[in-house]
C-alpha cells in the first residue's frame, strides 16, 4: 500500500452507543473524587461557542521553560470527559462509566505538568498520553535516505531513534483551540515542526483534532503538509487500563491481523511480516493480555499488519470483565503497535499517587510500520509537497454486564 492512499478525507465516526448507562451519581465515588473536584474546577471556565458549551479550561502548571500548560476538558451527552493538555497534546485523563454506571479514569498519567518534566520520567520517559511525531516507533540507526540525500536523526533509544527523537511532538507547546462541532465537544491542537527539527527536512506544519463524540468516542484526526518530501508518522501514545486495577494481564484483546512484523533485539524490523498462527501473537479471537505474554520475550511491543489496511477499518477490541468496559479501535492506519507496559517499574507515581508498575498500562498505538523508511517492502510514510496526509484513529467506550 502506498502513502498516497492516506492523502484524502478522513472517514467519519463509527455508529453511535445507544442506551450507555446513567452517570447521573458518578462522581459520588470516593474513588474518583479527585477526578470530580478537577471536573468542577474546570467547568468554572467553560465557554460557550456558537450557542454550545465549549470544553472547560484550567491550568495545568508551568513547564521548565516558564510556559503555562492548560487542560482542556471535553464532556459528551452522557458524561463521560477527557482531559487534553497543550503540552505534548497529552491525554491526561478519560472518564468512563463502568457496568454500574460509575466513572472512572482509563488512563495512566499525572495531576499535573511537573510530573511529565520530572527527573524520573525524563529517565524512562513512556510518552504517557502524548501526540507523537514527526515519526512515531524506531528508526534503525537514527538515519535514512530519502532522494537520494542521508539524513541523520537523534538516538535516543540506543542506537535507534524513538518517537521522533530527543525533543519529539510529545514535549512541545502546542497552540490549542477548543470548539464543538455536530459529532461533540472538540480541541484543535496545531504545530509548526521546523526544517532540520530533530534531522527532519521540511516545514511540517501538524494539526490534531480531538473530539470527544456523543457516540461515547474519543476521535483523533491527524493531518500534515510539508514544503520538502519527509517521513511522517503520528499517532497517540495513550496507556489504557480499563479495570482501574493494578495491571492489564486480565483484560482481553482481540487484533484482526494475520501477521506481524519480526524484530531484532533491538526492537527494529528485519522486514518479515510473519503469519500470527499457532504463536502468541495471535489475537484473531480474544486472549487475555497474561495468557501468553511469558512466551514473548520482554512482553508485548511488536506492529501488527492489520487485515484490512486502506479505509477506516477495525485495529482492536479489549475487553476488561471486572470493570464490564470494552474499547473497540478503529483507524485508517494500516498498523498497530501493541504494548503492555513492560518498562514500567514502579518508579513513576502519577494521579493520586498511583504507582505505575510493569503492565500497570497497554498502548494501541495506530500507526504505519516502524523503520518504514528503511524498508521499501513497507506501506511508504513519505509526504511530499502540495499533499496533505489525513489520518484518523477512533476509541470508542461501552458496557457489558
Amino acid at each position: 500500500m502506498l502513502y498516497s492512499s492516506r492523502i484524502g478525507a478522513a472517514t467519519s465516526c463509527v455508529a453511535g452507543l445507544a442506551g450507555l448507562l446513567a452517570v447521573t451519581a458518578c462522581n459520588q465515588s470516593p474513588s474518583n473524587e479527585q477526578a470530580a473536584s478537577q471536573s468542577a474546577s474546570a467547568a468554572d471556565s467553560t465557554q460557550t461557542i456558537s450557542g454550545s458549551a465549549a470544553p472547560a479550561v484550567a491550568d495545568f502548571g508551568t513547564t521548565k521553560a516558564g510556559e503555562q500548560a492548560k487542560l482542556y476538558t471535553l464532556t459528551n451527552a452522557h458524561g463521560l470527559q477527557v482531559s487534553i493538555s497543550n503540552y505534548g497534546g497529552t491525554v491526561t485523563k478519560l472518564l468512563v462509566p463502568d457496568k454500574n454506571g460509575q466513572l472512572g479514569d482509563v488512563v495512566l498519567g499525572f495531576d499535573d505538568v511537573s510530573g511529565y518534566q520530572s527527573p524520573e520520567f525524563a529517565k524512562s520517559n513512556p510518552y504517557f498520553g502524548a501526540l507523537i511525531g514527526r515519526y512515531g516507533n524506531r528508526i534503525r540507526g537514527g538515519k535514512f535516505t530519502l532522494n537520494g540525500k542521508n539524513y541523520t536523526l537523534a538516538k535516543n533509544n540506543g542506537a535507534n531513534t524513538l518517537h521522533g527523537g530527543n525533543q519529539g511532538y510529545d514535549r512541545v507547546m502546542w497552540q490549542a483551540e477548543p470548539g464543538t462541532s455536530p459529532a461533540g465537544q472538540t480541541l484543535t491542537l496545531s504545530y509548526l515542526s521546523k526544517d532540520g527539527e530533530e534531522g527532519y527536512p521540511g516545514n511540517l506544519r501538524v494539526t490534531v483534532v480531538y473530539t470527544l463524540t456523543n457516540e461515547d468516542a474519543l476521535k483523533i484526526d491527524y493531518s500534515a503538509t510539508t514544503d520538502k518530501a519527509t517521513p511522517v508518522n503520528l499517532t497517540n501514545h495513550a496507556y489504557f487500563n480499563l479495570s482501574g486495577g493494578q495491571d492489564v494481564l486480565g483484560h482481553e484483546v482481540t487484533i484482526p491481523a494475520d501477521r506481524y512484523t519480526v524484530v531484532d533485539a533491538g526492537l527494529i524490523p528485519t522486514g518479515e511480516l510473519r503469519p500470527v498462527k499457532g504463536t502468541p501473537f495471535d489475537f484473531t479471537t480474544p486472549h487475555t493480555i497474561g495468557e501468553r505474554i511469558a512466551q514473548v520475550p520482554g512482553g508485548y511491543d511488536h506492529n501488527w499488519v492489520l487485515n484490512q489496511p486502506s479505509g477506516m477499518h477495525a485495529a482492536a477490541t479489549v475487553y476488561e470483565p471486572t470493570s464490564g468496559r470494552t474499547m473497540e479501535v478503529t483507524t485508517s492506519e494500516p498498523g498497530l503497535q501493541f504494548y503492555t507496559g513492560n518498562f514500567l517499574d514502579g518508579t513513576l507515581k502519577g494521579k493520586g499517587g498511583a504507582v505505575y508498575g510493569k503492565h500497570a498500562g497497554f498502548c494501541m498505538e495506530t500507526q504505519h510500520f516502524p523503520d518504514s523508511p528503511n524498508q521499501p517492502k513497507f506501506p511508504s510514510t513519505i509526504l511530499e509537497p502540495g499533499q496533505t496526509l489525513h489520518s484518523s484513529s477512533i476509541y470508542r467506550f461501552s458496557v457489558h454486564k
